[in-house]
């Protein structure tokens, strides 16, 4: 028997190539080592994905995966982790998610799933307490999320059952095709849509009825409640449980950290359109809760008139207003939320694609880009009709639309003339919405993240307020005045490594990093220690788990070095560097990220010259196997 509790120290094991479905048993170091979720991921990812294979070949291997707080009476445990070789960017890709999928998948008595090969034609995989097959998902294939959806609940006869689906984006190997999760939750970036789609897998369907067994109930029933406490108690939860992400539309747009027109500006003047009150007041319906959490961030809305009447959706997130927003000049909020859901319906991750659209705008603008280049398509700033259009052309791969289907790199690479001074990304990643000439910590955190251009791996949010009491109240003794300025580089380093770390970890336990544990700042490593020892009866004190999260993150690296990445990749698009900001509290500034990254590798124990871990940093956290791989 498995010797923690928390998990069922079993996983599935999927080979689609020969329609086999089995349960396979792991060894318990992996859970006292990586503990589940991104951990798990990274750790198989290394082990058995190697440089030579390409993201979207039978190859690779496709991961979901829980952990051990996912499920149980915790706040926020409702999150799982996907991971694959990215094939938008060809190096360590994940996708997190909450909904319901999570735990349900724990309910039925696992705590993975890993997908290998290709199935000879579509499937999806169906489990039910602890069962598991490969079923015909012919008839389903080009049917949209919320149609397969439905249609699998039909032929399950269970309005119920949990889904993970790919739309036409991930059929068509759109790169950064995103797994839309109970239809309108989505495990968005790095396209792992894609690679479910390259293996003909159109869905996972889940439904578990089953316990998830914990080792000290009582404890950890008295640790959520009073964490529920505390939460409820937070000065912003009220705001935060509100409006949810689209909260800090305005106060990004007022710090000048809301990009705008391809990242240009860093405030949009028509912003008030599209925030949250704009939201709230023409389209909120009822408020809505991932499993088990307090906040309920989520919500429903629906347009009530005009030419898109009646359109429902939820989920509708800070990123999107600003990708489909503010980044190409689109104040009309109706045609803005019809883009949501037509990106949710095709599985397309709404960041990068509003970023591969800004960047063919700006394209036009220069006259790099004309009529003949788009199919007859005039790309103005802000025409939500030519946006409409052009979402299900990237979808299906059709005219232009396929070249914006493979991401702003490879389009800037194909178009050339210039163009690539114009694409915003970071290791082949489009750059979510934030401009970090307003917010260093956020400038830093784009270049250092594992997974290309990306705010949620650090998530340093204790800077964007510039609330000294989010300081001391996360950091205590440790805090210093320059970790709440969003202009200051100094100790801006240890800012985003502690958040790096310590989201590893969060994205390895199944907890979420919107509700309590980064935005409200009041969950940290002494809690989820905590957590993990009452629920498995693993001895975990925040040394061994702060070792934990940088073992992650340095296997993570390791992982992207094998791959190619140096620290010559660890830098943002001269926009950032040469253009000063015209907009917010930047203005007239740039960003020099080298002070920063140069006391990042310190921190880290990292060679300055290559940006790789080093044999004697890798060897402190275990990792000796993969030392001597990555610098033979």
């Amino acid at each position: 028997m498995f010797p923690y509790l928390g998990y069922a120290g079993k996983w599935l094991w999927v080979d689609l190539t020969e329609g086999k479905v089995e349960s396979r048993d792991y060894d318990p170091l992996l859970a006292e080592s990586y503990l589940g979720g991104n951990g798990f991921g990274t750790r198989l990812l290394w082990e058995n994905v190697g440089p030579d294979v390409d993201a979207l070949s039978p190859e690779n291997w496709l991961i979901f995966s829980t952990g051990p707080l996912c499920g149980t009476v915790m706040p926020n445990p409702g999150r799982m982790e996907v991971v694959a070789k990215s094939p938008l960017t060809g190096i360590y890709g994940d996708a997190n998610s909450g909904g319901f999928l999570g735990p349900e998948l724990k309910f039925a008595g696992w705590d993975a799933v890993v997908l290998t090969g290709q199935s000879p034609a579509p499937v999806y995989l169906a489990i039910e307490d602890g069962q598991a097959t490969l079923r015909d998902a012919t008839e389903l294939w080009g049917l949209t999320a919320s149609g397969t959806e439905q249609e699998i609940r039909r032929l399950w006869g269970d309005a119920l059952v949990k889904t993970a689906v790919i739309g036409p984006a991930g059929e068509n190997l759109v790169r950064y095709a995103g797994i839309q999760i109970t239809a309108q939750r989505s495990a968005a970036r790095c396209g792992l849509g894609a690679v479910m789609g390259s293996k003909r897998l159109k869905a996972l369907a889940v439904r578990g009825h089953g316990p998830i067994r914990i080792a000290d109930p009582k404890r950890l029933s008295h640790l959520s409640l009073e964490l529920q406490r505390r939460l409820l108690a937070n000065p912003i939860f009220p705001a935060v449980s509100a409006h949810g992400t689209p909260g800090i539309v305005s106060l990004m747009n007022a710090m000048g950290r809301f990009p705008t027109q391809n990242f240009k500006a860093g405030g949009y003047e028509n912003a008030d359109r599209i925030n949250a009150d704009a939201l709230y007041s023409r389209a909120f319906v009822r408020n809505v809760a991932c499993f088990g959490c307090p906040v309920a961030c989520d919500k429903v809305y629906q347009i009530p008139d005009g030419p898109f009447a009646n359109t429902s959706l939820r989920s509708v997130e800070y990123e999107t207003l600003n990708a489909l927003g503010a980044c190409i000049l689109n104040d009309d909020l109706d045609a803005l939320l019809a883009a949501n859901r037509l990106c949710d319906e095709l599985g397309l991750d709404t960041i990068s694609t509003g970023r591969c659209i800004s960047f063919a705008m700006e394209l036009w603008d220069e006259e790099i880009l004309n009529l003949d280049d788009t199919g007859g398509l005039p790309l103005r700033w802000g025409d939500m009709s030519v946006v409409l259009r052009l979402l299900p052309m990237i979808a299906r791969r059709e005219g232009f639309g396929n070249l914006l289907a493979e991401g702003v790199r490879r389009m800037s690479e194909t178009i050339g003339r210039g163009a690539e001074q114009f694409a915003m990304h970071v290791k082949g990643m489009e750059i979510p919405g934030q401009d970090g000439r307003a917010q260093r910590s956020m400038g830093l955190a784009h270049v250092t993240s594992t997974r290309g251009a990306d705010h949620l791996k650090a998530f340093p949010t204790i800077d964007e307020t510039g609330y000294p009491d989010e300081g001391r109240r996360r950091y205590g003794a440790d805090y210093l005045p320059e970790l709440v300025q969003p202009l200051a580089t100094k100790h801006k380093a240890f800012l985003v490594k502690d958040g790096e770390d310590f989201g590893a970890v969060i994205d390895s336990t199944g907890m979420c990093k919107s509700g309590g544990t980064f935005v409200l700042a009041e969950i940290y490593w002494p809690d989820i220690g905590a957590a993990i020892e009452a629920t498995t009866g693993m001895s975990m004190s925040v040394k061994l788990l702060k070792e934990i999260g940088e073992r992650i993150y340095n296997l993570q690296r390791c992982y992207d070095a094998i791959h190619g990445i140096t620290r010559a990749d660890d830098r943002l698009p001269r926009r950032f560097s040469a253009e000063p900001s015209p907009t917010g509290n930047a203005r007239g500034q740039t960003i020099d990220i080298e002070p920063m990254l140069q006391e990042y590798y310190r921190l880290r124990g990292w060679d300055a010259t290559k940006g790789w871990p080093t044999p004697e940093k890798l060897q402190t956290l275990g990792l000796g196997d993969v030392a001597a791989c990555l610098w033979r």
